[in-house]
């Protein structure tokens, strides 16, 4: 077993597990305001301390999970909802008009970092959780259109594929029932990379105030609110910032991991 996929799975494991139990318990209610206790330091009745609201920084950690994973989920699923097709067509049709159109329109997007999208999308609907993930899914669909596009052209010059032609398959149809199953791997590991991305995305643009709102609680605008109380209370930037390590270092892991074990070649090395 690849020592990098068993310490991505256990880190990723650790932060589902707390979006998971966030669901039905916390230590404390997250929203609760607690002033007389405010920037304690862990102990055995806040493990993690309080913020400077005399909030439990656990629960909110464990909250900010839940809001983490929702968001990046979500965005990875619009960007392979529209991205995979688009890139099965691009594929089919390689050197024509509707494959340049396709590959140019990607471009387009990928000129625009999710940042400047949310930006956009905030100033016309107001800044949310939804318009977060509506910007890095935007920013997702020509990263899964290209992966869908690269691994779908090697498979288009194979001899399944021209004996499929033969047997007298429509492109539709050789792209869904040969060319998707083959380049599914591909995808299983980019989707890990970009659910990674994805949570670090959501956490930069909750902290400059374009993600979740409060009173929800999110790694990126914990950070954002400790960033004057440093030198006061710096376990308040360290803890969401260590999370925030943690869970896109452990998703990388087991992107990694997977490549290896899924590929033929690294897995023959």
């Amino acid at each position: 077993m690849r020592r990098n996929l068993v310490i991505g799975a256990a880190l990723s494991f650790v932060v589902l597990m707390a979006a998971v139990v966030s669901l039905a318990w916390t230590p404390y209610d997250h929203s609760v305001l607690n002033i007389p206790n405010r920037m304690q330091l862990p102990s055995f009745e806040h493990w993690l301390g309080t913020d400077h609201f005399g909030r439990d920084i656990a629960s909110m950690i464990m909250v900010g999970a839940r809001t983490s994973i929702s968001v990046a989920l979500i965005a990875v699923g619009i960007g392979l909802i529209v991205g995979v097709p688009l890139g099965l067509i691009a594929a089919a049709y390689d050197g024509s008009m509707l494959d340049e159109l396709i590959m140019r329109a990607n471009d387009l997007i990928f000129a625009f970092p999710s940042l400047i999208i949310a930006i956009l999308i905030t100033a016309v609907l107001g800044p949310s959780a939804v318009n977060a993930i509506i910007a890095i899914g935007i920013f997702n669909i020509p990263v899964f259109a290209r992966v869908t596009r690269g691994g779908a052209l090697a498979l288009w010059e194979q001899d399944f594929i021209l004996a499929a032609r033969v047997a007298g398959k429509s492109t539709l149809q050789i792209s869904c029932e040969h060319i998707l199953p083959n380049v599914a791997n591909l995808l299983l590991v980019q989707g890990t990379i970009q659910f990674s991305l994805g949570i670090l995305a959501e956490a930069g643009l909750s902290y400059v105030g374009l993600g979740a709102q409060p009173p929800t609680p999110s790694w990126g605008r914990m950070l954002a609110d400790a960033q004057t109380m440093v030198g006061l209370a710096p376990h308040l930037a360290l803890i969401p910032g260590i999370a925030i390590i943690l869970s896109v270092l452990g998703l990388n892991q087991f992107g990694d991991g997977l490549r290896d074990v899924l590929d033929p070649k690294l897995r023959k090395s």
